[in-house]
């Protein structure tokens, strides 16, 4: 097929993209750059790519697609509090408009990283597809409108798929340090301490980076019929775990110290989730990668490419890499770009 991955310089795009070159797939990549250069270690070949806003696609750049992997958001909860209006418009309202030029110009599958995170407050019980949606944050919301709106235009024509993604972990060559394993893996590689100033008691699916890429390829390939207007939980529920089994399990692979202060109190956003689904509708996806194991490969990225602690609090997260680039004028309030080259949105 060709397939056009949308962020596809971002952290999941990057390890996605060779993989679905790997089984065939001819990859055309669309991206803004705003994390192009946000790179630990060798820089990822691109394939050949529509360096274009989200925001300004319209159907001929589609033309001669048969698929759609849309990646692209602004994706985390301290970015989209940030900016929430601007959040919706990149991620709710330029997400449908890109699904209505996908079907316009004749695409027949559009494939939807959405998040688990849309389950909010979801208790003790693990959640399947079918659960009440409680999101907390401007991003979750963005990702229920998308999944809302997008779902309406499906047709036989026309299959729209929703992965409702664990949160991801896990090494990419465009690294993401904002992001719970990945973050408490630093930290301990960084300082010897993890600190979790939660109480630790919040549950948070988790899924490699690789996984999820994984999960995407086998919905692209999998029968039609199977994934039309599905909404899939992604990940494994061996990865159900509280914040403080991660802290623990990221401890035993460094040797670092937990330190648990508590000073945010209990974090309202807490779920597990149920995965069931996914096994059944795509049963060539088996995840393989455990905490554990994610843990033990950050930290020999980490020790390999020389992760350093400024680069940790700058290029590797996302709010502020954004607040860098509006100081310095590479982008504007609205976060489009004011020149070439600064780097995906």
């Amino acid at each position: 097929m060709r397939v056009l991955v949308t962020g596809h310089q971002g952290y999941l795009g990057t390890v996605m993209v060779p993989l679905l070159q790997e089984r065939g797939h001819t990859v055309v990549g669309l991206d803004s750059g705003l994390f192009a250069d946000c790179v630990l270690g060798d820089a990822p070949a691109n394939p050949v790519t529509l360096a274009t806003d989200l925001r300004d696609v319209v159907a001929a750049d589609l033309t001669g697609v048969d698929a759609v992997v849309h990646l692209a958001a602004l994706s985390n909860d301290p970015l989209g509090t940030l900016a929430p209006e601007i959040t919706h418009d990149i991620n709710h309202h330029a997400s449908v408009r890109l699904a209505r030029a996908a079907k316009d110009a004749g695409v027949g599958r559009f494939l939807y990283a959405s998040t688990c995170s849309v389950y909010g407050a979801a208790g003790q019980d693990a959640v399947t597809e079918d659960a009440v949606l409680r999101p907390l944050t401007p991003y979750a919301v963005s990702k229920v409108r998308v999944e809302d709106d997008v779902a309406a235009m499906a047709d036989d024509s026309f299959a729209p798929v929703f992965l409702r993604n664990a949160t991801a972990f896990g090494y990419s060559p465009r690294l993401r340090a904002d992001i719970v394993v990945n973050d408490l893996t630093a930290s301990a590689f960084l300082t010897g301490r993890i600190v979790v100033k939660s109480d630790g008691t919040p549950w948070r699916p988790l899924v490699h980076a690789r996984d999820i890429a994984y999960a995407f390829a086998a919905a692209l390939e999998a029968p039609v019929d199977r994934i039309r207007n599905r909404a899939l939980n992604i990940g494994t529920e061996a990865n159900n775990v509280t914040v403080r089994d991660i802290a623990e399990t990221v401890a035993d692979v460094t040797g670092a110290e937990v330190v648990v202060t508590g000073e945010y109190g209990a974090d309202p956003r807490s779920y597990r989730v149920d995965f069931s689904a996914a096994r059944e509708v795509l049963p060539a996806f088996v995840p393989e990668w455990s905490v554990r194991a994610g843990a033990e490969e950050l930290v020999a990225a980490y020790a390999r490419h020389g992760l350093t602690a400024d680069a940790l609090a700058q290029r590797f997260t996302r709010l502020a890499r954004v607040t860098e680039l509006q100081r310095t004028g590479a982008i504007d309030e609205n976060l489009r770009r004011t020149r070439v080259g600064v780097g995906s949105a």
